[in-house]
């Protein structure tokens, strides 16, 4: 019987067979796809006839096709529904994985014929995107040591196995603290927090199978647990338990991981000849230098810093009001910020929440993808890897463009924060081939038979997120290889935080945030104080974030440092972090730098593309029109369907004829001058 993982897709819609799949098919699946694979390029390279693009790069193109299957499907379940066995077997698959990528990049027949290749590129005859896929198949060769000869080609191959597994276990560590604490809540402790919170935290209490309410460490419940709790003693606990997550001593502990990896990458630089992994990282990005980073960060560091302060005498005042003496905290922060925002906004998240439905923001980021793209989306009913997930099947003008999956709610087996994934991306070489997007967020699941209900910041993300999967949808291009977000990683961001403004048009709001049991829609006055407070607390946001980048930059840009620990202290002493503002991902848990290198030397991108999306949601401002079908088009032709087909800084600037200065950032986030 053939393993459902290895047989085409061949589900309503072209889906996996999610229903029929086991996790004993994984290892089986994984072995076979890999020996496929290797076989494959090891054919390319071993071809007689000379070498050209189409036997070459577009030939490598259509490899590993069942391999590509079935870590699609391992790696989101991975992510979205973990279980014992999964984590085994990422354990089991990192240092193969990592391995049989080695091997395929040391092949040196086959680097051979890239490079002869490359070097005869301008009398190829190719088109645009072939060009950009040579030159991108051969850059990745040469910094993935292609080049390297003897005991550095050896020492390389260690390497990437040793930070494969490193990886694994950093993402896993935070896992099991998240899935292992949790803060029961009498009758009493749950005075004066919220309805939606309260019902969170029964919901929580439910779902681990405890005698009651829970606090747990998903974001979506301890966030506003910090926002409303008057118990001071009790968001001490729980906020020294989120920021403690992956340094809890024992087998979870990141710590020395986190030392090890930041060593094995800076040698890793060295061997390819750079003077640092920032500076090997940031070659291919946008930002180019770690310098070019740096300055951005700084020169919105000193504003936001500058507010942050502001803020905290603020608050610190309200608090010794309250007759709690000495130093505003970190566990005091979103709660008298919640105070300040509701005497001084007239804005209750508690009345605003069940304007704000979970359905509704769907249908709200569905409609405004109609209006500019022309998108419709049909709920399908096909089997899915889990109850919480569901799916639609996106159209134009009546032709299917992609299939959507959601999967909204926290749980325990999921990994927290929010993502956009592919479980099939958009290609027409050697086929045409459809993308399958997935959205997973971490949104408080309500009791049986209750609306979900979202916060503002929950509603944006699910726009970010969109904003992600539109980038996928919309992607034409031929080679999947440059496809939806195959991107800079400091511009993979414009299209996610882009998509954010459309949920402040007042246009959206008036029609989707309809009042949970009312039906009614939200008030004027109410939506005028949403969009007024849009920028309320930015100094404490933009702090926590910039601190992240700037220890996540500084950690890359030098030899790495011996205790992790202790040199992030000297780089927030360094920048005066205010007390009661932490880090937003401290080391231990900075899943986004550590769990693999995504984002390492990179965190920094979401601010290099905020300066993009300002400047870009301007252009609709200046046109008068936030659904301008013109500027839509253009959105789409030069950012969404390109992929990674051209230069960022060329894609952005035939959209808007110009790259943005930082000033429309700052004005974005209230901190300009």
């Amino acid at each position: 019987m053939t393993n459902t993982l290895l047989a085409p897709w061949d589900a309503p819609h072209g889906l996996p067979r999610f229903d029929r799949i086991k996790d004993s098919d994984f290892a089986p699946a994984f072995e076979t796809a890999l020996a496929e694979d290797l076989a494959q390029t090891e054919a390319i390279a071993d071809n007689s006839e000379a070498p050209t693009f189409s036997n070459t790069i577009e030939a490598l193109t259509t490899t590993g096709e069942a391999l590509g299957r079935v870590l699609s499907i391992f790696y989101n379940l991975a992510g979205a529904d973990s279980t014992e066995t999964r984590e085994a077997l990422q354990r089991e698959f990192a240092p193969k994985l990592a391995a049989h990528s080695s091997a395929i990049y040391a092949n040196r027949k086959l680097f051979d014929r890239i490079r002869t290749l490359w070097e005869a590129r301008e009398s190829l005859d190719l088109t645009d995107e072939q060009a950009r896929v040579l030159m991108l198949t051969h850059r990745g060769f040469v910094r993935a040591g292609a080049a390297l000869e003897g005991a550095d080609a050896e020492r390389m191959k260690e390497i990437k196995s040793r930070l494969s597994v490193l990886g694994t276990q950093f993402s896993q560590n935070i896992l099991a603290d998240e899935r292992s604490w949790q803060m029961a809540l009498s009758e009493d402790d749950l005075e004066g927090l919220p309805g939606f919170v309260v019902d969170g935290a029964r919901a929580a209490g439910e779902e681990r199978g405890a005698d009651g309410p829970v606090i747990t460490l998903s974001r979506s419940l301890i966030v506003p647990f910090l926002q409303f709790s008057p118990r001071r003693d009790l968001r001490e606990k729980a906020w020294r338990a989120w920021v403690a997550r992956g340094a809890n001593g024992g087998e979870t502990d990141n710590r020395a991981l986190a030392a090890e990896i930041l060593s094995l990458r800076e040698e890793r630089a060295k061997l390819l000849g750079y003077d640092s992994f920032a500076a090997y990282k940031l070659e291919t990005e946008m930002a180019k230098t770690p310098e070019a980073v740096r300055d951005l960060l700084m020169a919105v560091w000193g504003p936001a810093r500058e507010r942050a302060e502001a803020d905290a005498a603020v608050l610190t005042a309200m608090m010794q009001a309250d007759g709690v003496n000495g130093d505003l905290e970190p566990w005091d922060w979103r709660y008298y910020a919640e105070k300040r925002r509701a005497a001084e906004h007239d804005l209750d998240e508690a009345a605003l929440k069940p304007y704000l439905q979970l359905d509704r923001m769907i249908e709200a980021a569905f409609d405004t993808a109609g209006r500019l793209f022309g998108l419709a989306f049909k709920p399908l009913d096909v089997p899915l890897y889990h109850p919480d997930a569901r799916a639609w099947e996106v159209t134009r003008d009546g032709a299917p463009v992609a299939v959507f999956i959601g999967d909204y709610f926290a749980r325990g087996s999921k990994r927290s924060g929010a993502w956009c994934s592919a479980f099939r991306m958009q290609r027409k070489y050697p086929d045409v081939q459809q993308p399958v997007v997935v959205n997973i967020c971490n949104f408080a699941k309500p009791p049986k038979g209750q609306p979900a209900l979202l916060s503002y910041d929950d509603a944006r993300t699910l726009f970010h997120e969109f904003g992600h999967a539109l980038h996928q949808m919309l992607s034409d291009v031929t080679y999947e290889s440059i496809a939806g977000t195959s991107v800079a990683r400091d511009f993979v961001e414009l299209p996610s935080q882009l998509y954010e403004h459309w949920l402040e048009v007042p246009d959206v709001l008036t029609r989707f945030a309809t009042h949970a049991e009312t039906g009614a829609a939200m008030p004027q006055a109410m939506l005028n104080k949403v969009l007024e407070a849009a920028n309320f607390d930015q100094g404490f946001q933009t702090v926590e974030y910039v601190a992240s980048a700037l220890v996540d930059l500084e950690f890359h840009d030098g030899p790495p440092p011996a205790d992790p620990m202790a040199r992030q202290t000297e780089i927030l002493e360094g920048l005066g972090l205010p007390r009661a503002i932490a880090m937003r991902h401290a080391t231990p848990h900075f899943a986004h730098v550590f769990s693999g290198d995504g984002y390492s030397s990179g965190y920094y991108s979401y601010m290099w593309s905020e300066v993009m999306d300002a400047d870009a949601f301007a252009a609709f401002e200046e046109a008068g029109d936030a659904f301008d079908p013109d500027l839509a088009a253009k959105l789409e032709e030069y950012i969404l369907s390109a992929g990674g087909s051209a230069e960022a800084e060329a894609l952005y600037t035939a959209f808007r004829g110009r790259m943005p200065g930082v000033e429309a950032l700052l004005k974005g986030r209230g901190l300009a001058a």
